[in-house]
């Protein structure tokens, strides 16, 4: 029995899911046999032929229409290369198959089969619709592989196929992670403390600048908290817990960050201090209760004295935490100018945001604690992402190449006079 190919574009031509399985394939090119075909017994699908485990995997994408359009296509243009140019189901399909239908995008012959006539465009159900416009760009070879190897990756997982044939294929090394350079120095991290320290604190709303501000920055630092993990978690995250080895006491902050995942933020003793200080000013209780509903940050007007007790203020948003960052930043660098030290420091003083604050807090604990402590304490999921704060290390390697080698022209030049 032969695969029927009306034209094999033709069978193509119903437009939404069911076109890969309307295409009419003869039951030895099905792929119920496969050569690559899993045979262990971990079967996730119910799909027996190649048709049926694709349109399972394009499955995936029913709510996002532009992706399943595009990897359709993909689906689709390999699913009838194997059966029309190779003779073969998918599911036998070999990695030197797969090179040679990478050169085929570049160039996809015959092309009256496969290529487009030129002029207007012709819908899928019309007789003279190609699955191509016309040779692929390297660009577009690339993104249709990636798609592919995708599909092949799942059908494996899935237990549909033994393996992935283009996971053979060479891929390109990653490289590693730019060493981070938006970060303050320690002269520059200083000028920013002097600035906090310097603030006015006459009246009541200038003590208030001043604590929020103080506080703000305790938290970021000590904590390596992102802006929006400031502006999503509240006091209550502060909490208190033994160790079951000494029975000290220590403080945590239990943090939702990035991916809605939980991290625990060691709160230091010089934390809690500056916690406690913050409450104070605010007059609220030392330590927050375990239910209490209020931010880590409040606005400069709040007072307990002045509010009920249910009348907890909004969290600030990030907007507005973004804009404290910055009118102290940027003080910091107005005094920086003034005291005559160069305005390349400064301009560096008025770029920094919130995230150059984390970055400064990962590069100072990283030069000084484990990384792998550090690692946990920002949330990342890799140390490599981690180790771009390292500068400590890049610094004492410059003093050392720098010391030991050298070009010595001066040294040439004295010796010839001698």
């Amino acid at each position: 029995m032969e695969t029927t190919r009306h034209d094999e574009t033709s069978a193509l031509a119903p437009a939404g899911l069911a076109a890969v399985g309307e295409i009419v394939v003869a039951d030895a090119l099905s792929g119920r046999h496969g050569s690559n075909r899993s045979r262990a017994g971990n079967r996730q699908l119910d799909a027996d032929t190649d048709q049926e485990a694709v349109m399972a995997w394009l499955a995936r994408f029913a709510d996002s229409p532009n992706t399943l359009a595009n990897a359709r296509r993909e689906a689709e243009r390999l699913l009838l290369w194997s059966l029309t140019e190779r003779s073969k189901p998918l599911s036998s399909l070999a990695h030197e198959d797969l090179l040679i239908y990478r050169r085929f995008l570049a160039n996809p012959q015959p092309a009256e089969r496969w290529v487009m006539a030129p002029g207007r465009k012709a819908g899928r159900r019309d007789p003279r619709w190609r699955p191509f416009a016309g040779p692929l760009s390297e660009a577009s070879i690339r993104q249709s592989m990636v798609v592919l190897n995708s599909m092949m990756s799942w059908l494996v997982e899935a237990g549909y196929l033994a393996g992935n044939p283009l996971s053979l294929s060479r891929t390109r090394r990653k490289a590693p992670p730019p060493r981070v350079v938006r970060f303050l120095e320690g002269d520059l991290w200083e000028a920013v403390r002097q600035t906090i320290l310097a603030l006015p604190r006459v009246t009541p709303r200038q003590r208030a600048v001043y604590a929020r501000a103080r506080w703000l920055f305790s938290l970021m630092f000590l904590g390596g908290l992102r802006i929006s993990e400031v502006v999503r978690n509240g006091m209550a995250k502060f909490f208190v817990r033994s160790d079951p080895r000494s029975g000290e006491q220590r403080w945590w902050l239990q943090a939702t960050g990035k991916g809605d995942k939980e991290r625990l933020i060691p709160a230091t003793t010089e934390l809690m201090v500056e916690l406690m200080s913050y409450r104070r000013s605010l007059e609220l209780s030392d330590l927050p209760q375990a239910s209490e509903p209020s931010p880590l940050v409040f606005p400069v007007a709040w007072r307990r004295s002045a509010s009920s007790v249910s009348a907890w203020p909004e969290p600030l948003t990030r907007s507005a935490i973004h804009g404290i960052l910055k009118e102290v930043f940027a003080l910091a660098a107005e005094q920086w100018r003034r005291s005559g030290r160069g305005d390349a420091q400064a301009e560096k003083l008025e770029a920094a945001s919130a995230h150059w604050l984390r970055h400064t807090a990962g590069s100072a604990m990283s030069n000084q604690i484990d990384l792998k402590y550090v690692r946990d304490t920002l949330g990342h999921v890799s140390i490599a992402t981690t180790s771009i704060y390292v500068h400590g290390e890049d610094d004492a390697r410059h003093d050392a190449v720098s010391g030991a080698h050298r070009m010595s022209w001066d040294a040439v030049g004295s010796a010839r006079q001698a």
